[in-house]
């Protein structure tokens, strides 16, 4: 009997992941079949399979220690060596194609033989202190000595060795120990193969051969980006985490999703008992196939940092000290405030804010809490300063709103577009898979108004940088939709065929006419009109072309318009609708797209069904015994300008630190300030809870059940690894709440809060705890019609009939440079810190960015005087702040940038309160300012620090945390 594996049920199904033995070799995908026999045993697997992986499907384990079926194979350390008919010798299964009616063999005498004596010249160089090694027990050198009998090593270590090389101990999270090596080559291979960082290679020949960083050996100080890749990849414990080092090895495992960014990487949490010891990417993984980022693979232990807060506090004023209460006592007393304050001013004075970073069921909560408990819509989130233009432009367009394909759809481009993102450094896994494709040939075009990795890295050609100015993205669109249709490069079939035909004829005229040429918008754009009409061609004559953004294009007044104007340009092309293509917003927190479907704006129930529908309002209502108000409720500005203006007094915001990361800091701490009761639910007295009167204790993400959504529609199961430290996890805080108040909710476990919203939702209709343990992850929609989700958005019909075209007219921002602000601020983020900073800072990723920086052009910083190094003073129409100046030329004249991640730098400080026309998003991404050479700290950072030591007076003493 032959086993017949067919290639796209093994990769449907899982074979290569983590529950699986490692196959060897990778997955080829090849329609043709070829029929071989392995110890007796036929298989028929995909043409251009190695032996190594045919016999692994057998279950038949050919031994080895260069190969991985996550790396191509390499054929350097021959341990896998078997016979094969009618051939010399015993090659390499690994580096051996299946072949027609191959007949194989992977045991005999001969091949033992040969194998312990590789496996003996291996160790001969190799220290023999397996009982006190680290990898003692999870050792594959260990393992394979044992699989082919070693018990003596007979040439002894007298000559050369390495075993005195020293270790480098360099990098925070992990030590690299040379003596051990086998110069697989496995770690030098991940990093280019897996990372695409390529910052380790083989340097010397024979004997002399070693694993180089090419700096001394010192991994800090290289080009490598502690994505782990290496240690994963390792076989001996030469690259080894440092928690495993000082606490030995785990005793089980847990599968969760990590809580960084929106690329929604599956981890497995290595524990001992209730204590993580180290996180690694599972392969299993339909997000990350295996890998991971800095943050998500050893950024964890601010979950068990000492300035967690881990009782309930309360005071009834900002200017009093905390004092802990039981959970019971600090309900009683918001639940008390907040009646109080519905009863002086109104059931519309009070409100809450989502967080991005708690799951799904959660925010769903939350927003429930709101509508049903408070009796208002005053929901939002922080999608309002991040994505919320995404939702508003392609719901418009497409008639959904989200992002239209899986991440590995990158695989299938052949043209890619990056307009406002930095992937490598803010979505890094999805990053490498990106820099991946553009190694095979894929064409790259990136639309920033600064230089960023992408453009520069590795064996990646970056055909066109197209530096805009900030603010006139809308312009830049246009000019490239306008080359398409000026050169007749539409795609006629697509638009006719699914495309409205009437909103298409406008929207051609409005596109056709002369003021969108590239020549005539370059003075706007600052873009070359004959690069810019290279790109539009590139783009549109590409068989797939993809797009993909981030908050470059939505945090501006025009975000909408712009994301608009994306969708257009895909419309245009007929890039919608299959592998390669599509629309694919980048979003920035782990659970962005999540607190979006889950109905956390005031105008949208979960499932972006508009609250002022009857039909849709009527079903909530039934289910949840209340009656809704049909009128949206207050956005997050309305409800700080509703403030400061003394109608709105209470606020419950969970898992975000508004202080810090809204724009205009002043006016958002004057409304915060205004406030008779503020209710802050985190994991630490952040900025925001400055203001507070109620501190409710957090739950970080391994503290708790629940699901997150990615950025590509990805729901994934996020697992409790332990006890929540203050006792209750989010959802279950949220739920007493509302109970005090008096609209009661008795959920048992999350899965009972994602039952209901199935039942309500109809894209998560079909969405179940069990089906995810069953699928490992699903891609809304999940329904009748799509029983197993939807990895791919738009094949044969939009939710809309047919799609739309948008007008999209360029409006220049009001925030322009001019004699007093002659610079414009953009702001993003750096790999190793995430967001705000307040789970990042609290960990090793210090060791890469312990302070936010100005970047500015040689031009501007010599005319200023400026050298590296220099405080720089940055003032705004708003506010003004201090940062340290770093000098380079990834900026173009008259453009600065800053990160955001640390809260004394005071970067949304100086930021406006302008926002996008259609959905309030900040305009983070256009501030006018000044820079000059200072000395001392703005006036705003000496209160801020003052302010600051306060309220660490105000906090009871503090308790040590223990696992």
């Amino acid at each position: 009997m032959v086993a017949i594996y067919d290639p796209k049920a093994e990769q449907n199904q899982g074979l290569n992941s983590s529950s699986i033995v490692d196959l060897g070799t990778p997955f080829v995908d090849s329609a043709e079949q070829v029929t071989l026999t392995v110890d007796g045993q036929s298989i028929s697997v995909p043409k251009g399979t190695s032996v190594m992986r045919a016999a692994a499907l057998l279950n038949i384990a050919i031994p080895k220690l260069c190969a991985s079926d996550n790396l191509e194979s390499f054929g350097s350390c021959r341990l896998c060596a078997v016979e094969i008919e009618g051939r010399k010798g015993m090659p390499a299964s690994c580096t051996t194609p299946v072949e027609q009616d191959m007949q194989v063999s992977t045991q005999n005498d001969k091949i033992a033989r040969l194998r312990k004596n590789i496996m003996e010249l291996y160790i001969s160089d190799h220290p023999l202190d397996c009982l006190t090694c680290a990898s003692n027990g999870d050792c594959e050198l260990q393992d394979m000595a044992g699989t082919v009998g070693l018990r003596e090593v007979r040439y002894g270590f007298d000559g050369d060795n390495h075993l005195s090389a020293a270790k480098d101990t360099s990098n925070p999270y992990f030590t690299f120990e040379p003596s051990k090596c086998i110069v697989c080559s496995r770690c030098v291979r991940a990093c280019e193969q897996v990372q695409g960082t390529f910052a380790l290679t083989v340097d010397g020949r024979g004997f002399d051969s070693k694993i180089s960083t090419g700096y001394n050996n010192d991994f800090i100080s290289s080009d490598c980006v502690s994505c782990g890749a290496c240690i994963q990849a390792c076989p001996t414990s030469t690259l080894m985490e440092n928690s495993i080092i000082e606490q030995g090895q785990p005793e089980h495992k847990v599968t969760t999703t990590c809580a960084y960014c929106g690329v929604g990487c599956s981890f497995d949490a290595h524990m001992q008992g209730e204590k993580v010891v180290r996180m690694v990417p599972s392969k299993d993984g339909q997000a990350n196939h295996g890998h991971s980022c800095v943050k998500g693979r050893f950024a964890f232990g601010y979950a068990t940092h000492q300035d967690r807060i881990t009782t309930p506090m309360v005071r009834d004023h900002i200017d009093q000290p905390w004092r802990e209460v039981s959970w019971e006592e600090a309900i009683q007393f918001a639940a008390s405030k907040l009646k109080g304050i519905q009863q002086k001013y109104g059931k519309d004075s009070i409100g809450g804010i989502t967080s991005s970073r708690c799951t799904n069921e959660e925010t769903y909560l939350v927003q429930k809490l709101i509508r049903a408990a408070f009796g208002n819509n005053n929901t939002d989130t922080c999608a309002r300063v991040c994505h919320s233009p995404t939702g508003f432009g392609l719901k418009a367009t497409l008639g959904e709103s989200a992002g239209t394909q899986t991440f590995d759809s990158v695989m299938k481009a052949d043209a890619i577009i990056v307009i406002g993102a930095n992937p490598t450094d803010a979505h890094p896994v999805f990053g490498s898979l990106l820099k991946k494709r553009l190694r095979q040939g894929a064409k790259l075009i990136i639309a920033d108004p600064r230089k960023i990795d992408l453009g520069k890295s590795p064996h990646v050609h970056l055909d066109h940088h197209l530096p805009l100015r900030p603010g006139t993205n809308v312009a830049f669109i246009n000019a490239m939709a306008h080359v398409i249709v000026d050169e007749g490069l539409e795609d006629k079939d697509f638009i006719a065929q699914r495309c409205q035909t009437d909103a298409y004829q406008q929207w051609y005229n409005f596109i056709k006419d002369s003021r969108h040429s590239p020549e005539r918008t370059a003075e706007i754009t600052g873009i070359d009109a004959n690069e810019l009409r290279l790109a539009a061609r590139l783009y549109a004559n590409a068989n797939n072309a993809a797009i993909y953004y981030g908050l470059g294009v939505t945090e501006h007044s025009q975000g909408s318009s712009m994301v608009m104007g994306i969708a257009n340009l895909a419309l245009l092309t007929g890039n919608i609708g299959r592998e390669g293509v599509g629309v694919n917003p980048l979003r920035g927190q782990n659970n962005v797209q999540g607190s979006c479907d889950m109905g956390s704006f005031p105008h949208e129930l979960p499932g972006y069904q508009h609250v002022s529908n009857d039909l849709l309002r009527d079903k909530f209502e039934q289910h949840w015994q209340v009656t809704i108000d049909s009128e949206p409720g207050l956005r997050i500005p309305n409800m700080f300008d509703a403030a400061i203006d003394g109608t709105f007094k209470g606020l419950y915001c969970q898992g975000e630190d508004i202080a810090q990361s809204d724009p205009n800091t002043h006016h958002v701490q004057a409304a915060l300030g205004s406030l008779e009761c503020l209710i802050v639910q985190d994991i630490f007295l952040n900025e925001t809870a400055k203001f507070a009167h109620v501190f409710l204790p957090g739950s970080s993400f391994l503290e708790k059940d629940g699901t997150f959504t990615n950025a590509e529609r990805r729901i994934n199961r996020v697992r409790k690894v332990m006890t929540p430290l203050a006792g209750l996890a989010d959802w279950q805080a949220t739920m007493a709440l509302s109970n005090a108040l008096g609209y009661e909710m008795n959920y048992q476990h999350p899965s009972e809060i994602m039952d209901e919203i199935a039942q309500l939702t109809p894209t998560f209709s079909g969405v179940s705890y069990e089906k995810l343990e069953q699928q490992t992850s699903i891609q809304w929609p999940c329904n009748d019609e799509n029983p197993i989700g939807t990895p791919t958005m738009h094949v044969d019909n939009f939710p809309i009939g047919k799609a739309t075209f948008a007008i999209t007219e360029y409006v220049a921002t009001s925030e322009r440079a001019n004699r007093k602000f002659p610079l414009l601020l953009t702001t993003g983020r750096i790999l190793s810190q995430y967001n705000v900073g307040a789970q990042t800072r609290r960990t090793d990723n210090q060791a890469w960015h312990d302070k936010d920086v100005l970047e500015i052009h040689p031009h501007d910083a010599q005319e200023r005087g400026i050298v590296d190094g220099d405080w720089l003073g940055i003032n705004s129409r708003s506010g003004d702040t201090v940062l340290i100046a770093k000098i380079t030329e990834r900026m173009q004249p008259g453009v600065v940038y800053t990160t955001f991640h640390h809260p004394e730098s005071g970067a949304n400080v100086v930021t406006t309160d302008n926002s996008d026309w259609a959905t309030n998003c900040p305009e983070y991404k256009v501030t006018a300012v000044q820079v000059n050479k200072v000395s001392s700290p703005s006036k705003w950072q000496e209160r801020n620090q003052e302010h600051h030591i306060k309220q660490t007076n105000y906090l009871p003493k503090k308790k040590k945390i223990t696992q």
